[in-house]
Formats: C-alpha cells, structure tokens, sequence
C-alpha cells in the first residue's frame, strides 16, 4: 500500500476493525497488523469466523490488490477513485448479490475513506456513484463508530422555494407603496379622476388577496414534487422467465429471458444466483420494471429490474410472484394511483431510490407501494417473505 508506515498500520487497523465488524468476530488481531499485508489479515479473519472462502475468491483478491495499490496521497488517489466510480456506475455493490455488502466491499470502503473525506466538495461531486455507494456501504454494515460520516453539500431547494413564494408579497406591497406615493404627489383634479378607479383597483387587490394566488405556486410545485416520488413513473409487468443462466464471468448473477408480452423477450441479469438456481426461475412469473436505463452489468446487456423481497439481514431474497393467470407484459396497477410511467427513468434524478424505500411487503406477504397492493387482473402480487423490503 503506497502510503507512509504510520498511515499504513491505522489503514489496516480499519480494515481489520471493519472486516470483524463483518463477520461477527471480536477485533482481536489489532496485534497481526505490523508486518502482514491485507491478503493476509483477511485470510486470517475468514479462518477466524469459520466461512469458507467465497466462490468469487478472485474477484475478493483482485478488490484487495486493488486496495494494497491504492496511494496515500490525497492528489495521486483521485485517479483510482474514478476508476472506481466507473466501475460503480452499473451495480450497488462492488461484489455480492446485488443486496449484501461482500468482505471486498468493506477493505475497499476502509482504504479509501479518508482519502475521500480530504477531497473537496466539488471533488465529491465528480464521484456520484462513490459517493453513493460509501453511504450505502457505511449504513448497511453500520461503520459509523469507526468512521466520520462523509457529508456531500447539496442545494436546499425549499427555503428557496420559499423565498421565491414570498418574493411576490414584498414586491407588490412595495409597489403598492410607490404608486400610493406617486398619487400623492399628483393635483387634486387627477386624484379625482382617478378616485373610481382606485376604489375598482382596491376591489380587485382585496379580491386578489383574498384567493392568494402567490400560494399555489408552492403548492404547485410541492405537488409535482411528490408525483417525483410516485410508483406511477415506474412501469412495472408482469413477465414470465423464459430462459436462465450463470453470468459468465460473475458468480453472483444470473442472466434471464423474459417475456413481457413484446416482439422479443427481454434479458434482464439480477443478482440473484445465491439464492436462486437457473432451474428454478425457468418458467416463472415474475415482477418486472421495464423502463430502466438498458446497460451493461459485467460486459452483459440488462434490460431491466426483477422486482425482489428480501428479509431484513438479507438471508432470504426471492423474485416477487405474480398470481396464476397473470398475463406476460401485463401492467401492475395501483388502487388510486393514477400517471403515466417516464419513458426511461434518469439516473440522475435517483427516481427509482426514491421510491423503493416505500415498496414493501404486508404481514401476509402480499407487495405494496405505501401498504396499496401490487394488483393484476388475477389478484395482487405476493411473496413467501413477510413485511420484506422490495428492491
């Protein structure tokens, strides 16, 4: 690790303090850090807890030589971080099954923090999916005793709005008050003249006040806020796998064809080989978003998102289940909730983090946005999983 010998035993004592954090185990090997280089303490906390060494053990190795490389110095570490953030930009997790932080995630996340803490905020800002995935990572595994949270500055837009709301007010009192002035300075006969007209005008003004016109801007704008947050941007089907596979060169994924009632099925890769084997999903139904961006996930084309449950500790995780009769493209609709789903949703725009938070399931494993059921023709969409989280 290019980094001086002070900076380099507390990297690895973060590392080891994380990795125990991990796996369970108490940080006892403080001690081993002098002398051992990364490979070694992981390999070292693996035989501790008493897991086997992942399937995946090549990718672990290359992350962990990623990190022994990673430089020291604030100015020489940014071109490893936009690597990094490339590499970021089509999956939540460095290794895993798309919901579980793997080891390779926690060394990764421990060496690079405080160089990432060091950049500036407009630095940060160059690193969306780093910066996104450091949250994600900090919170899933729950590191917040071992490291400063790293803040990105962002425009709060609501005291703006706010401002905007009031900005009106102020500038028709004051205008209010020039012209008052104004007919002040004018000759008796004029104000006369215009005495009716002033008495129409203040009629009108008490009218105006009276239906508050400036205040539906903000609500205006409060209610297009919350159509951001609605599951009706998603376009969300029924499609029925086809065909499945083992990613060719990631163990975690599976790549799927589905049929989502359109000229040719879709492929779609989802992280879902732990749990789930080819032969099992061959022939299911499943919940399908079919409006996300197309893009690569290790050099394999995806063409969207099977909708998953998964417990809290993420141990148990399955495609959420159509009913039987439910049509292939068929759309899940939501009682009351009425829009037109975007063609393609932005990146950008963090629509879809958005709006997963509220996706769950009941007590009776039927999926829901904000407890209103995933409904089809043949009845709502369900999972073995009670009260789950859906991503």
């Amino acid at each position: 690790m290019a980094t001086n010998g002070t900076s380099d035993i507390k990297r690895k004592q973060e590392i080891v303090s994380s990795l125990c954090k991990h796996f369970s185990l108490d940080p006892a090997f403080s001690s081993q850090v002098p002398g051992n280089d990364i490979k070694t303490l992981y390999i070292n906390i693996l035989k501790s807890s008493g897991k086997e060494s992942p399937q995946n053990n090549d990718e672990v190795m290359k992350w962990i030589a990623f990190a022994d490389s990673f430089p020291g110095d604030s100015k020489a570490c940014y071109g490893g971080l936009n690597e990094l953030n490339t590499d970021l930009a089509k999956k939540s997790v460095l290794l895993g099954n798309g919901f579980t932080p793997s080891e390779a995630d926690v060394i990764v996340f421990s060496v690079i923090h405080s160089s990432v803490i060091a950049l500036s905020t407009p630095e940060k800002e160059k690193l969306p999916h780093v910066m996104r995935w450091m949250d994600y990572i900090q919170n899933s595994e729950d590191l917040g005793a071992h490291f400063e949270k790293i803040l990105l500055e962002k425009p709060v837009f609501e005291p703006q709005m706010a401002k905007a709301a009031a900005k009106p007010e102020v500038t028709s009192s004051a205008k209010g008050t020039v012209q008052n002035t104004k007919i002040a300075d004018k000759p008796d006969a004029e104000k006369n003249a215009k005495k009716s007209d002033s008495a129409d005008a203040k009629k009108k003004a008490k009218g105006d006040k009276e239906a508050v016109p400036e205040k539906k801007a903000p609500e205006k704008e409060a209610s297009d806020k919350d159509k951001e947050l609605s599951v009706s941007l998603l376009n969300i089907q029924v499609g029925l796998i086809r065909k499945a596979w083992k990613h060719p060169s990631a163990d975690s994924l599976l790549v799927e064809e589905i049929d989502v009632g359109e000229a040719k099925v879709r492929q779609v890769v989802s992280g879902l080989a732990k749990y789930c084997s080819p032969e099992d999903l061959t022939n299911r139904r499943v919940v399908l978003i079919t409006n996300v961006k197309p893009g690569k996930l290790r050099d394999v084309m995806s063409e969207g998102l099977v909708l998953c449950a998964s417990n809290e500790d993420h141990t148990k995780v399955e495609p959420l289940l159509p009913p039987e009769g439910a049509k292939p493209g068929e759309p899940i609709s939501f009682s009351g909730i009425d829009g037109k789903p975007e063609d393609v949703l932005n990146p950008k725009k963090k629509q879809l983090e958005k709006i997963t938070p509220n996706l769950f399931t009941d007590e009776k494993g039927v999926a829901t946005f904000k407890g209103i059921p995933f409904m089809t023709s043949a009845g709502p969409c369900t999972s073995s999983i009670p009260k789950a989280s859906i991503k």
